[in-house]
């Protein structure tokens, strides 16, 4: 009850179910509903298997919970998920938090997303389990709420306390070259005065989760906002060396966005990967992300109430494109883990290949500060990196053959 009054005062939830998304201008405080879904219990029935010699009819049921275990098919599912799974990085850590739905069809949504970008994060990325701080909603819950069987396993409410305590563990095991993905998931809300990210309780606004950022002890963050009024984040969180991405270009962008999804999409596909290297920069997965989720306003024959902006080179501006020293940094940088995988064992070129992705990083880093440099200083110093990155590749390829 509480966090209904909660809803009706500031929260702006269009009126929508995930296969019936608000129409663009729909006041979502007007529309706020409550749905009740009733779910049917399935009942599964018992078969007979007639064995041969000596053998004796047995029956059982779908849900016998030696299935899977004495099942070759699910053996040969769990290996080769096992095997696909991508090297790990200890060093890289990851936030991802859910807000609070106001609806049904929200809590599944955004919680169905989280769990899917979580396990991209774990199994494909290339992300210490132990690492990923998972908050949602559901957490806790049964299927009723959203929760699937194994949510408890990895996740935490998504509370103000939680959030802290994600920020302070991750605080006290990275370092100062590690990277960090912070991305929020759901509604947001904008008073004219403040940005918030709507949780279980008390909201945290945009400044408090600059000041937990900026606590960190690296400047290889990635934070993400994709919900709505979320473009007033940029200016608080905006930092030389971050890069910060939101889904909508102002705080009075506040219907719900699809912005999420497509994000997601594109880190976790190939589809987004424009130079066809084989891995998806951060760059490439904003630029797939605002393009696809423009077509579905298209499609869907609707206005588009959400921009997405990017800002890495520090100066409080987002961009919707790569534009005005905007990009270079998330051009390159990567989530994944492909270094790793490449060096397959060799410590030697592991750190080699580890090197040129800093060396890159560092270009990208001296291209957003390109406005505010002489000429000849910016010449000279991305001179001075090339040089470098050319003997590195040398050593790489020596290494390789």
């Amino acid at each position: 009850m509480r966090f209904l009054f909660k809803a009706i005062g500031r929260a702006p939830f269009p009126s929508q179910t995930e296969n019936a998304p608000a129409k663009p201008g729909e006041n979502p405080l007007r529309t706020l509903r409550v749905s009740a879904v009733k779910f049917a219990a399935g009942l599964t029935y018992s078969s007979l298997a007639f064995c041969l010699a000596f053998s004796s009819c047995g029956a059982g049921t779908s849900r016998n919970s030696n299935a899977q275990q004495t099942n070759p098919e699910a053996q040969t599912k769990s290996a080769a998920e096992k095997k696909s799974r991508a090297a790990v990085d200890p060093n890289k850590f990851a936030l991802v938090v859910t807000s609070v739905g106001g609806e049904e069809a929200y809590t599944r949504k955004f919680t169905d997303q989280a769990g899917r970008l979580y396990d991209a994060l774990t199994n494909q990325l290339g992300f210490v389990e132990k690492n990923v701080f998972l908050l949602t909603e559901t957490a806790g819950g049964g299927p009723e709420n959203g929760a699937s069987g194994d949510d408890a396993a990895h996740s935490r409410r998504a509370t103000a306390a939680e959030v802290r305590k994600s920020f302070a563990a991750i605080k006290t095991a990275a370092s100062p070259e590690s990277l960090v993905l912070i991305v929020l998931i759901g509604h947001g809300t904008f008073d004219s005065q403040q940005a918030k990210f709507n949780l279980i309780g008390p909201d945290l606004t945009a400044k408090d989760y600059a000041d937990l950022v900026a606590a960190l002890p690296t400047r290889r963050v990635v934070f993400i906002n994709c919900s709505s009024s979320s473009g007033e984040f940029i200016k608080p969180l905006s930092s030389p060396g971050r890069v910060v991405i939101t889904a909508t270009r102002s705080g009075n962008e506040q219907n719900a966005t699809v912005f999420a999804e497509h994000f997601i999409a594109g880190l976790t596909g190939l589809a987004a990967d424009a130079d066809k290297n084989g891995r998806v920069s951060v760059l490439e997965a904003f630029n797939y992300a605002t393009r696809t989720t423009a077509d579905w306003y298209k499609k869907s024959n609707r206005l588009a109430t959400e921009h997405a902006l990017i800002d890495d080179n520090g100066d409080g501006t987002g961009h919707e494109e790569a534009t005005a020293g905007d990009g270079s940094i998330a051009k390159a940088l990567y989530i994944d883990s492909k270094p790793i995988e490449q060096a397959a064992g060799d410590a030697e070129l592991e750190r080699l290949l580890g090197e040129k992705q800093r060396l890159e990083e560092a270009v990208g880093k001296l291209k957003a500060r390109k406005a505010e440099m002489k000429e000849e200083d910016y010449e000279r110093e991305l001179e001075d990196l090339f040089v470098e990155l050319a003997k590195v590749n040398q050593q790489i390829k020596a290494r390789q053959k």
